[in-house]
């Protein structure tokens, strides 16, 4: 069984940065295709960037292009997002989980809580 713990999330200015890290438990880390979501209370959680299972491809929604990176350690079982040029509409609930054509492929883990603001 999968299980994801998620942190790294907090309070940060406008303009700040943050790194998340997602640690993923279970066999076959390297051969999931990961992804961070996010979830802004009121609204559906939505992917925002995905990695492929090696790492060599990945994927952006428009709104966090150019200031979001998604990365993998295959060694570690970790997958980072790091976070640039926050704004406050990047407040929100960030989680990670593999992805596939059902959401969610495995049970949420906590999330980590990023609120931007001054």
């Amino acid at each position: 069984q999968v299980q994801l713990v998620e942190s790294g999330g907090g309070l940060v200015r406008p303009g700040g940065s943050l790194t998340l890290s997602c640690a993923v438990s279970g066999a076959a880390f390297n051969y999931r295709i990961m992804a961070w979501y996010r979830q802004v209370p009121g609204k559906e959680r939505e992917w925002i960037s995905i990695i492929s299972s090696s790492g060599d491809t990945t994927d952006y929604k428009e709104f966090v292009k150019g200031r979001f990176t998604i990365s993998r350690d295959n060694t570690k079982n970790t997958v980072t997002l790091q976070m640039n040029n926050l704004g406050p509409d990047d407040t929100a609930v960030y989680y990670c989980n593999e992805r596939r054509r059902a959401v969610p492929a495995h049970p949420w883990g906590p999330g980590t809580q990023v609120t931007v603001s001054l």
